[in-house]
Protein backbone atom coordinates (compact mmCIF):
# COMPACT_ATOMS: atom_id res chain seq x y z
CA UNK A 1 0.00 0.00 0.00
CA UNK A 2 1.11 3.51 -0.61
CA UNK A 3 1.22 6.54 1.74
CA UNK A 4 -1.25 8.41 -0.77
CA UNK A 5 -3.89 6.00 -0.04
CA UNK A 6 -4.26 6.82 3.73
CA UNK A 7 -4.91 10.81 2.63
CA UNK A 8 -7.54 13.03 3.11
CA UNK A 9 -8.75 16.44 3.33
CA UNK A 10 -9.55 18.04 6.86
CA UNK A 11 -10.59 21.36 7.41
CA UNK A 12 -8.28 23.64 9.93
CA UNK A 13 -11.46 24.37 11.73
CA UNK A 14 -11.93 20.64 12.73
CA UNK A 15 -8.43 20.75 14.52
CA UNK A 16 -9.75 20.78 18.62
CA UNK A 17 -7.39 22.96 20.56
CA UNK A 18 -9.53 22.50 23.87
CA UNK A 19 -11.31 19.53 25.03
CA UNK A 20 -15.48 19.14 25.51
CA UNK A 21 -16.31 20.37 29.10
CA UNK A 22 -17.28 17.80 30.79
CA UNK A 23 -15.74 15.33 29.15
CA UNK A 24 -18.17 12.82 28.50
CA UNK A 25 -20.00 15.36 26.60
CA UNK A 26 -17.80 15.13 23.26
CA UNK A 27 -19.08 13.75 20.56
CA UNK A 28 -18.85 9.95 19.90
CA UNK A 29 -19.25 8.33 16.22
CA UNK A 30 -20.47 4.98 16.29
CA UNK A 31 -19.47 2.48 13.01
CA UNK A 32 -21.17 -1.01 13.60
CA UNK A 33 -21.92 -3.35 11.25
CA UNK A 34 -22.42 -1.38 8.07
CA UNK A 35 -24.28 1.36 10.16
CA UNK A 36 -22.89 5.34 11.54
CA UNK A 37 -24.48 6.40 14.40
CA UNK A 38 -24.12 10.14 15.95
CA UNK A 39 -23.75 9.46 19.36
CA UNK A 40 -21.90 11.63 22.62
CA UNK A 41 -19.55 9.36 24.94
CA UNK A 42 -21.78 9.60 27.69
CA UNK A 43 -23.94 7.14 25.96
CA UNK A 44 -21.46 4.53 26.51
CA UNK A 45 -23.43 3.25 29.24
CA UNK A 46 -26.08 2.37 26.45
CA UNK A 47 -23.74 0.86 23.89
CA UNK A 48 -21.30 -1.36 25.84
CA UNK A 49 -22.74 -4.96 27.62
CA UNK A 50 -22.80 -6.88 30.69
CA UNK A 51 -18.79 -8.48 30.16
CA UNK A 52 -17.46 -6.12 28.05
CA UNK A 53 -13.64 -5.62 28.94
CA UNK A 54 -12.53 -2.28 28.40
CA UNK A 55 -8.64 -2.02 28.25
CA UNK A 56 -6.96 1.18 29.63
CA UNK A 57 -3.91 2.69 29.82
CA UNK A 58 -2.76 4.35 32.69
CA UNK A 59 0.72 5.80 31.85
CA UNK A 60 0.64 9.42 32.99
CA UNK A 61 2.09 12.33 30.80
CA UNK A 62 5.22 14.25 32.50
CA UNK A 63 5.92 18.70 31.75
CA UNK A 64 8.24 17.54 29.56
CA UNK A 65 8.85 20.56 27.98
CA UNK A 66 11.71 22.33 29.78
CA UNK A 67 13.07 26.07 29.69
CA UNK A 68 16.46 26.71 30.91
CA UNK A 69 20.04 27.84 30.87
CA UNK A 70 23.32 26.92 29.68
CA UNK A 71 26.58 28.77 30.77
CA UNK A 72 30.03 29.58 29.32
CA UNK A 73 31.74 32.04 32.07
CA UNK A 74 29.42 34.69 32.15
CA UNK A 75 27.57 34.30 28.69
CA UNK A 76 24.25 32.55 28.97
CA UNK A 77 21.87 30.77 26.54
CA UNK A 78 18.81 30.08 27.00
CA UNK A 79 17.84 26.40 25.96
CA UNK A 80 14.13 25.11 25.32
CA UNK A 81 14.60 21.21 25.89
CA UNK A 82 11.32 18.64 24.85
CA UNK A 83 12.21 15.69 26.56
CA UNK A 84 11.10 12.37 24.14
CA UNK A 85 12.00 9.31 26.14
CA UNK A 86 13.48 7.79 28.57
CA UNK A 87 16.72 5.89 27.55
CA UNK A 88 17.57 2.23 29.09
CA UNK A 89 21.41 3.12 29.45
CA UNK A 90 19.90 5.85 31.63
CA UNK A 91 18.87 9.66 31.26
CA UNK A 92 16.58 11.19 28.54
CA UNK A 93 16.41 11.48 25.33
CA UNK A 94 15.60 15.04 24.36
CA UNK A 95 15.29 17.75 21.69
CA UNK A 96 17.27 21.31 22.46
CA UNK A 97 16.44 24.37 20.83
CA UNK A 98 18.95 25.64 19.87
CA UNK A 99 20.99 22.54 19.40
CA UNK A 100 24.20 23.84 18.22
CA UNK A 101 24.97 26.09 21.81
CA UNK A 102 25.63 22.79 23.36
CA UNK A 103 28.30 20.82 23.90
CA UNK A 104 28.72 17.26 25.69
CA UNK A 105 29.68 17.75 29.19
CA UNK A 106 27.64 21.13 29.66
CA UNK A 107 24.67 21.36 32.26
CA UNK A 108 21.53 23.17 31.63
CA UNK A 109 19.85 24.54 34.46
CA UNK A 110 15.69 24.36 34.73
CA UNK A 111 15.54 25.34 37.89
CA UNK A 112 17.25 25.43 42.00
CA UNK A 113 16.26 21.76 41.86
CA UNK A 114 16.55 20.38 39.07
CA UNK A 115 19.38 20.58 36.03
CA UNK A 116 20.99 18.32 33.26
CA UNK A 117 24.68 17.23 31.98
CA UNK A 118 24.40 16.81 28.21
CA UNK A 119 25.66 13.21 28.21
CA UNK A 120 25.54 12.69 24.74
CA UNK A 121 24.89 14.94 21.70
CA UNK A 122 23.71 13.46 18.18
CA UNK A 123 22.32 15.44 14.85
CA UNK A 124 19.32 15.57 16.03
CA UNK A 125 18.91 15.27 19.60
CA UNK A 126 20.55 14.58 22.86
CA UNK A 127 21.07 12.17 25.90
CA UNK A 128 20.41 14.18 29.22
CA UNK A 129 21.30 12.69 32.82
CA UNK A 130 19.48 14.64 35.50
CA UNK A 131 20.57 15.96 38.84
CA UNK A 132 17.86 14.31 40.52
CA UNK A 133 15.65 10.59 39.78
CA UNK A 134 12.88 8.81 41.00
CA UNK A 135 10.08 10.90 43.42
CA UNK A 136 12.24 14.16 43.61
CA UNK A 137 13.10 13.88 39.40
CA UNK A 138 8.92 13.96 39.25
CA UNK A 139 8.25 16.42 41.72
CA UNK A 140 10.93 19.21 40.23
CA UNK A 141 9.82 18.18 36.93
CA UNK A 142 6.37 19.07 37.45
CA UNK A 143 7.73 22.52 39.34
CA UNK A 144 9.88 23.61 36.16
CA UNK A 145 7.84 21.71 33.19
CA UNK A 146 4.81 22.48 31.08
CA UNK A 147 2.65 19.92 29.40
CA UNK A 148 4.31 18.93 26.35
CA UNK A 149 0.92 19.51 23.46
CA UNK A 150 1.04 18.16 20.40
CA UNK A 151 2.39 19.78 17.68
CA UNK A 152 -0.79 20.39 15.69
CA UNK A 153 -2.27 22.15 18.89
CA UNK A 154 1.23 24.11 19.97
CA UNK A 155 1.69 26.03 16.56
CA UNK A 156 -1.68 27.75 17.63
CA UNK A 157 -1.57 28.07 21.14
CA UNK A 158 0.86 27.76 23.91
CA UNK A 159 0.47 25.60 27.07
CA UNK A 160 -1.32 26.72 30.17
CA UNK A 161 -2.34 25.80 33.30
CA UNK A 162 -5.47 24.08 32.45
CA UNK A 163 -3.36 21.43 30.09
CA UNK A 164 -2.08 20.17 33.20
CA UNK A 165 -5.27 18.73 33.93
CA UNK A 166 -6.83 18.64 30.54
CA UNK A 167 -4.04 16.38 29.09
CA UNK A 168 -4.23 13.70 31.64
CA UNK A 169 -6.57 11.17 32.43
CA UNK A 170 -8.55 10.75 35.40
CA UNK A 171 -6.96 7.01 35.75
CA UNK A 172 -3.31 8.19 35.30
CA UNK A 173 -0.70 6.59 37.30
CA UNK A 174 3.02 5.53 35.95
CA UNK A 175 5.16 8.47 34.84
CA UNK A 176 6.46 8.58 31.35
CA UNK A 177 4.56 9.30 28.78
CA UNK A 178 4.88 12.69 26.63
CA UNK A 179 1.78 12.48 24.94
CA UNK A 180 -1.56 11.51 26.41
CA UNK A 181 -3.66 8.48 25.68
CA UNK A 182 -5.83 10.63 24.32
CA UNK A 183 -9.33 8.49 23.74
CA UNK A 184 -8.96 8.28 27.60
CA UNK A 185 -9.12 11.45 28.29
CA UNK A 186 -12.93 11.47 27.47
CA UNK A 187 -13.61 9.17 30.94
CA UNK A 188 -14.26 11.11 34.59
CA UNK A 189 -15.16 9.01 37.71
CA UNK A 190 -18.75 9.21 37.26
CA UNK A 191 -18.69 7.26 33.89
CA UNK A 192 -16.22 4.79 34.97
CA UNK A 193 -18.83 3.77 37.86
CA UNK A 194 -22.40 3.82 35.57
CA UNK A 195 -20.09 1.79 33.02
CA UNK A 196 -19.62 -0.65 36.16
CA UNK A 197 -22.25 -0.85 37.72
CA UNK A 198 -23.42 -1.86 33.59
CA UNK A 199 -21.10 -4.68 34.11
CA UNK A 200 -18.29 -3.85 32.01
CA UNK A 201 -15.04 -4.59 33.88
CA UNK A 202 -11.66 -2.21 33.55
CA UNK A 203 -8.24 -4.01 33.04
CA UNK A 204 -5.08 -1.48 32.76
CA UNK A 205 -2.06 -1.90 30.62
CA UNK A 206 1.10 0.88 30.80
CA UNK A 207 2.37 2.42 27.36
CA UNK A 208 4.57 5.18 27.82
CA UNK A 209 3.90 6.86 24.96
CA UNK A 210 6.37 8.93 23.07
CA UNK A 211 7.03 11.62 20.68
CA UNK A 212 7.27 9.60 17.92
CA UNK A 213 3.51 9.17 17.89
CA UNK A 214 3.49 12.62 15.90
CA UNK A 215 6.14 11.89 13.76
CA UNK A 216 5.18 11.75 9.85
CA UNK A 217 5.77 8.81 7.55
CA UNK A 218 7.99 9.96 4.86
CA UNK A 219 8.41 6.77 2.44
CA UNK A 220 5.46 6.71 -0.51
CA UNK A 221 5.78 2.49 0.44
CA UNK A 222 4.24 2.16 4.10
CA UNK A 223 5.67 -1.04 4.18
CA UNK A 224 9.37 0.53 4.85
CA UNK A 225 7.83 2.64 7.13
CA UNK A 226 10.32 2.44 10.42
CA UNK A 227 8.20 2.13 13.81
CA UNK A 228 9.06 4.35 16.70
CA UNK A 229 9.43 1.95 19.67
CA UNK A 230 7.77 2.39 22.96
CA UNK A 231 7.76 0.99 26.46
CA UNK A 232 4.55 -1.13 27.92
CA UNK A 233 3.76 -3.71 30.28
CA UNK A 234 1.00 -5.71 30.45
CA UNK A 235 0.87 -7.67 33.92
CA UNK A 236 -0.51 -10.89 35.06
CA UNK A 237 -3.92 -9.70 36.47
CA UNK A 238 -4.23 -7.83 33.22
CA UNK A 239 -3.37 -11.12 30.81
CA UNK A 240 -5.69 -12.92 33.05
CA UNK A 241 -9.21 -10.63 32.57
CA UNK A 242 -8.37 -10.44 28.99
CA UNK A 243 -8.37 -14.12 28.86
CA UNK A 244 -11.25 -14.94 30.65
CA UNK A 245 -13.27 -12.12 29.17
CA UNK A 246 -12.39 -14.28 25.88
CA UNK A 247 -13.37 -17.33 27.02
CA UNK A 248 -16.76 -16.28 29.01
CA UNK A 249 -17.60 -14.53 25.28
CA UNK A 250 -17.17 -10.86 26.22
CA UNK A 251 -15.74 -8.63 23.96
CA UNK A 252 -12.26 -6.88 24.75
CA UNK A 253 -12.39 -2.89 23.53
CA UNK A 254 -9.18 -1.08 23.75
CA UNK A 255 -9.48 2.43 24.80
CA UNK A 256 -6.95 4.16 22.67
CA UNK A 257 -4.95 3.32 19.95
CA UNK A 258 -1.87 2.47 22.55
CA UNK A 259 -3.58 0.19 24.74
CA UNK A 260 -4.11 -2.05 21.03
CA UNK A 261 -0.74 -2.02 20.47
CA UNK A 262 0.27 -2.94 23.07
CA UNK A 263 -2.35 -6.02 23.97
CA UNK A 264 -1.55 -7.24 20.82
CA UNK A 265 2.21 -6.69 21.03
CA UNK A 266 1.75 -9.50 23.93
CA UNK A 267 -0.27 -11.68 22.01
CA UNK A 268 1.90 -11.85 18.96
CA UNK A 269 4.35 -14.89 19.95
CA UNK A 270 1.62 -17.76 20.49
CA UNK A 271 -1.52 -16.11 19.21
CA UNK A 272 -2.91 -15.97 23.10
CA UNK A 273 -2.48 -12.82 25.71
CA UNK A 274 0.02 -13.15 27.91
CA UNK A 275 2.42 -11.05 30.86
CA UNK A 276 4.61 -9.11 28.82
CA UNK A 277 7.29 -6.01 28.79
CA UNK A 278 9.19 -4.35 27.17
CA UNK A 279 9.62 -1.77 24.10
CA UNK A 280 7.23 -2.64 21.12
CA UNK A 281 7.49 -1.24 17.78
CA UNK A 282 4.29 -2.98 16.68
CA UNK A 283 3.36 -1.73 13.21
CA UNK A 284 -0.47 -2.57 12.38
CA UNK A 285 -1.39 -1.58 8.72
CA UNK A 286 -4.24 -3.34 6.52
CA UNK A 287 -3.47 -7.19 6.32
CA UNK A 288 -2.61 -7.48 9.98
CA UNK A 289 -4.00 -10.56 12.13
CA UNK A 290 -5.71 -8.98 15.47
CA UNK A 291 -5.82 -11.74 18.17
CA UNK A 292 -7.00 -9.86 21.10
CA UNK A 293 -8.93 -6.65 20.32
CA UNK A 294 -12.94 -6.99 19.34
CA UNK A 295 -13.60 -3.43 19.02
CA UNK A 296 -11.62 0.11 19.53
CA UNK A 297 -12.32 3.46 20.92
CA UNK A 298 -10.09 5.82 19.37
CA UNK A 299 -10.19 9.79 19.00
CA UNK A 300 -9.90 10.65 15.05
CA UNK A 301 -6.28 10.47 13.39
CA UNK A 302 -4.22 12.47 10.95
CA UNK A 303 -3.45 12.45 7.80
CA UNK A 304 -1.05 9.57 6.34
CA UNK A 305 -0.24 8.81 10.07
CA UNK A 306 0.08 5.08 11.23
CA UNK A 307 -2.47 5.07 13.25
CA UNK A 308 -5.42 6.26 10.12
CA UNK A 309 -3.10 2.56 9.06
CA UNK A 310 -4.05 0.85 12.36
CA UNK A 311 -7.60 1.84 12.07
CA UNK A 312 -8.00 0.77 8.74
CA UNK A 313 -6.28 -2.33 9.63
CA UNK A 314 -9.09 -2.91 12.04
CA UNK A 315 -12.03 -1.99 9.97
CA UNK A 316 -11.16 -2.08 6.70
CA UNK A 317 -9.84 0.77 4.59
CA UNK A 318 -12.91 1.66 2.37
CA UNK A 319 -15.19 1.20 5.44
CA UNK A 320 -12.83 4.20 7.23
CA UNK A 321 -12.75 6.31 4.22
CA UNK A 322 -16.36 6.64 4.91
CA UNK A 323 -16.60 7.13 8.31
CA UNK A 324 -14.22 9.36 8.16
CA UNK A 325 -15.75 11.45 5.50
CA UNK A 326 -19.29 11.40 7.71
CA UNK A 327 -16.53 12.84 10.50
CA UNK A 328 -15.86 15.61 8.59
CA UNK A 329 -19.29 16.69 6.81
CA UNK A 330 -21.06 16.17 10.31
CA UNK A 331 -18.07 18.67 12.40
CA UNK A 332 -16.10 16.17 14.40
CA UNK A 333 -13.28 17.99 15.97
CA UNK A 334 -9.99 15.87 15.33
CA UNK A 335 -7.34 14.95 16.95
CA UNK A 336 -6.44 15.22 20.97
CA UNK A 337 -8.24 16.98 22.29
CA UNK A 338 -11.12 16.40 19.35
CA UNK A 339 -14.21 13.88 19.31
CA UNK A 340 -13.84 9.73 19.59
CA UNK A 341 -15.56 6.66 17.90
CA UNK A 342 -16.12 3.32 18.77
CA UNK A 343 -15.07 1.15 16.12
CA UNK A 344 -16.77 -2.10 16.26
CA UNK A 345 -15.59 -4.62 12.77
Amino acid sequence: MRLSDFDFHLPEALIATRPARPRTSARLLLAEGDGIRDLHVRDLTDLLRPGDLMVLNNTKVIPARLTGTRARGEALAKIEVTLLEPQAKGGWRALAKPLRKLKEGEEIVFSDRLSALVAEKGETDLRLEFSLSGEDFDAALNEAGQMPLPPYIAAKRPADAQDATDYQTVFARHSGAVAAPTASLHFDQDLLEALRAKGVSFTEVTLHVGAGTFLPVKVEDVASHKMHAEWGQVGAGAAQAIRETKRAGGRVIPVGTTALRLIETAARETGEIAPWQGWTDIFIRPGFPFRVSDALMTNFHLPKSTLLMLVSALMGKDRIGKIYDHAIRNGYRFFSYGDSSLLIP
